[in-house]
């Protein structure tokens, strides 16, 4: 299977569809920490050590969204935090990053 257009065999597209496997599995890596974090974290946040019910209840639900949210919402403002940062570093010296 190739990643890129008309299927070609070439070993250059061997070492493309390598690279772009070994990408995307970095990425499925962090997203699946990521998404860990944000269920350990939440659950040790809003349900508590003592079983009451089976279900969630409406207090636990509330809790369970806004602190989603909340995690989301950071995450993104940091990510577009570094990105600016980055992008001025690589201003300064003429392109090549930090």
């Amino acid at each position: 299977m190739s990643f890129l257009p008309f299927g070609g065999s070439g070993s250059s597209q061997q070492t493309i569809n390598q690279q772009n496997v070994a990408m995307l599995e970095q990425e499925y890596e962090a997203l699946t920490e990521t998404f860990y974090r944000i269920v350990d974290s939440c659950f040790k946040k809003c349900i508590p050590p003592k079983y009451i019910e089976g279900e969630l209840n409406k207090g636990e639900s509330v809790c369970i969204d806004r602190c989603f949210l909340k995690y989301i919402d950071v995450t993104t403002k940091i990510g577009e935090a570094l990105a600016k940062k980055g992008q001025e570093a690589g201003a300064r010296t003429g392109g090549f990053g930090v």
